[in-house]
């Protein structure tokens, strides 16, 4: 393996409109639209750099994957994760652990989408 161990992520989502809304108001960016190779599939994905650290990855939806899956978690690094956080709820999504230390790693924050999804905050401050 070279570089970042991570790729590309897919969140599943079964409501990709409110998917779409919840994202866009809780990190404050818009989403755009993939071509996608199946008629049946549908991805929204987030902005990217590639020159930039991280990876970019998309909003999915496709007959036969659910939502609300809990064997990956995806954290999304923020300046300061309470800012994000702080727009979750009104979003239409759950706090699920509010932001916490974690040492000389920074600090955390674990969210619930509107889809069911657990997604992960991250940032040093």
């Amino acid at each position: 393996m070279h570089g970042n161990p991570v790729a590309w992520f897919e969140i599943y989502v079964q409501d990709m409109a409110r998917a779409r809304a919840f994202y866009g108001a809780v990190f404050q960016v818009p989403l755009q639209q993939l071509s996608a190779p199946l008629d049946e599939l549908e991805m929204w994905a987030f902005p990217s750099d590639m020159e930039r650290y991280g990876s970019s990855g998309a909003l999915v939806k496709v007959a036969g994957a659910p939502s609300g899956g809990s064997g990956t978690l995806v954290y999304f690094h923020c300046e300061d994760c309470a800012v994000e956080e702080a727009r979750v709820v009104p979003a239409g999504g759950q706090v699920h652990r509010p932001k916490m230390a974690i040492g000389e790693f920074g600090f955390i924050s674990l969210l619930v989408d509107t889809e069911g999804n657990m997604i992960g905050l991250h940032s040093m401050q």
